[in-house]
């Protein structure tokens, strides 16, 4: 029939709208959060009504997104990407839906939120060993599943280290994954520049930021994650206060050497390698 495409368009917008109210009845909106993709979305705490549960809902509005932003930043990697990885230490997307120009994500709730508000909360001077050890044995697990899987996540920093009410650590983030694959085999080094990478420039591998022809590997996610242990230690943010072009001008010219701070490291050692003996 000649209306055929009208009809199939009309009858997605109806179970579309038909799935909204399902939801709608499913979770109730109870606390706004936070922001976050760029503050295009806002984070807000639902709880859902079955079973009283607590889950994180990020909504975004499509029609404020650019193309970039919509298709390779976000639908790519943070809804369709997230969703093929399987781990207790990396936050993924639980369901996913749209209304109108309205995509809601529903994720896990991190009750006691990222290592970031907790060290401008509680921690302003810096965390205890013990701590730090605790939450990057939980990141060093997410990032060794996501290189088994082959991809580099790019955007290791404490603002994407969570903390559950259980103590569960998780990694988020992962708007800035890349994979290493092409055309069915592992590259060793790749060449691409993360999207929005300004507000990420300290945690950045040098290697990453040259953009030469060596590339950079799943190394430079060990790189930042030293970055995030002296974030946690000092509470401070190496190269934070740096203009963006000297710290790419500095990055360019010479290896830097990172002194988060002037305080012995060797119990944190010790307790990271006993950590990774077991």
């Amino acid at each position: 029939p000649e209306n055929r495409g009208d009809f199939i368009h009309d009858l997605s917008i109806s179970i579309s709208c038909l799935y909204h109210v399902f939801i709608s009845l499913c979770f109730v909106l109870c606390l706004w959060t936070g922001r976050g993709f760029n503050n295009l979305s806002q984070v807000s705490m639902a709880r859902h009504t079955p079973s009283g549960r607590l889950v994180a809902v990020k909504n975004t509005n499509l029609d404020e997104c650019t193309e970039d932003e919509l298709y390779v930043y976000y639908l790519q990697n943070e809804v369709l990407r997230s969703r093929l990885f399987r781990h207790p230490n990396l936050l993924t997307s639980r369901l996913v839906f749209s209304s109108c120009c309205q995509l809601w994500v529903l994720s896990p709730l991190m009750s006691y939120g990222s290592a970031d508000s907790l060290l401008r909360s509680y921690f302003p001077d810096g965390m205890s060993e013990s701590l730090i050890a605790y939450l990057l044995y939980g990141v060093l697990r997410a990032l060794e599943y996501l290189h088994h899987m082959g991809y580099v996540h790019r955007g290791v920093k404490a603002s994407h280290v969570l903390l559950s009410a259980e103590g569960r650590v998780c990694l988020s983030g992962l708007q800035s994954v890349y994979s290493l694959m092409k055309d069915g085999k592992r590259m060793r080094a790749v060449f691409d520049m993360p999207q929005h990478s300004p507000s990420l420039l300290p945690w950045l591998s040098p290697e990453l930021l040259r953009q030469d022809l060596h590339g950079y590997g799943v190394k430079s996610d060990i790189y930042s994650l030293g970055i995030v242990v002296c974030e946690l230690v000092s509470g401070r943010v190496p190269f934070q206060d740096m203009p963006p072009t000297l710290v790419l001008q500095f990055f360019y010219l010479s290896t830097p050497v990172v002194r988060c701070c002037d305080l012995d490291t060797s119990p944190l050692q010790d307790t990271l390698k006993h950590l990774s003996e077991r």
